[in-house]
């Protein structure tokens, strides 16, 4: 309906309730729902706070330590690890977990349940997806794969973020067409989703490359997972 929009909106530049009123009139002509609005988009945070927090502490929540407890194996670790901890605790349980089994000697008279001194497993491929990836190469410890793969995840996070609304904004320009059924390029240029989807392409991909260096690499893997399924189904639905 983008052509026939566009053209009420040419006809009525100067008549803003105009365009509204002959736009709803063709939303309904042609069966458009309107209905619904973003709050369906909300209905997942229910399920996405309360599982995040899950993640979060993993030594309470996963392996069933009070907070307490939690908190003192947090420190224990901090002490005999202190570089593996960034400057924030909002994560200290997602770092200390795994390194738990070093220490259980000396874990072994505060936990209340034996197999927290198992601790937990967080690589994938040989990377630690709890840690944070450090983008500060010259402080390395090691050049090794851990380090490397961990700097590549968000990299690569942003840039199939770009490549799949390149795609998605390709795919949406291919289905404008005129009334012959051509492309109608110069109408896609002058969309506003186009122009929308310009201003996003940019800055989604620079805030997920940001925040894949503040948090746990396993938010950027997500991402970058999710951009790929994304290009998968936008071409294959725009190809429908």
């Amino acid at each position: 309906l983008a052509p026939q929009v566009q053209e009420i909106q040419k006809k009525y530049a100067d008549d803003p309730q105009k365009q509204q009123a002959l736009t709803q009139e063709l939303y309904k002509q042609e069966g458009v729902s309107m209905g619904g609005g973003c709050l369906w988009s909300f209905l997942p945070l229910l399920f996405l706070i309360p599982l995040y927090n899950v993640v979060r502490e993993p030594i309470v929540y996963m392996l069933g330590e009070t907070t307490e407890v939690a908190t003192q194996i947090v420190a224990a670790v901090k002490e005999a690890f202190p570089n593996s901890f960034t400057n924030r605790d909002f994560y200290d349980q997602l770092i200390a977990a795994p390194l738990i089994p070093q220490l259980a000697e000396q874990l072994r008279g505060i936990v209340a349940n034996p197999e927290t001194l198992e601790g937990m497993e967080f690589t994938f491929l040989n990377i630690n997806l709890g840690a944070v990836a450090n983008w500060k190469i010259w402080t390395w410890e090691a050049f090794d794969w851990a380090h490397i793969g961990a700097f590549l995840i968000p990299l690569l996070s942003a840039g199939s973020q770009v490549l799949s609304m390149w795609i998605a904004q390709k795919g949406n320009d291919s289905v404008l067409t005129n009334e012959k059924g051509i492309q109608d390029k110069e109408m896609a240029k002058n969309s506003q989703q186009n122009q929308s989807t310009k201003t996003m392409m940019y800055m989604m991909p620079l805030m997920s490359l940001w925040i894949g260096f503040t948090v746990s690499a396993s938010l950027s893997l997500y991402w970058f997972v999710g951009g790929i399924v994304g290009m998968v189904s936008d071409a294959l639905m725009t190809k429908h």
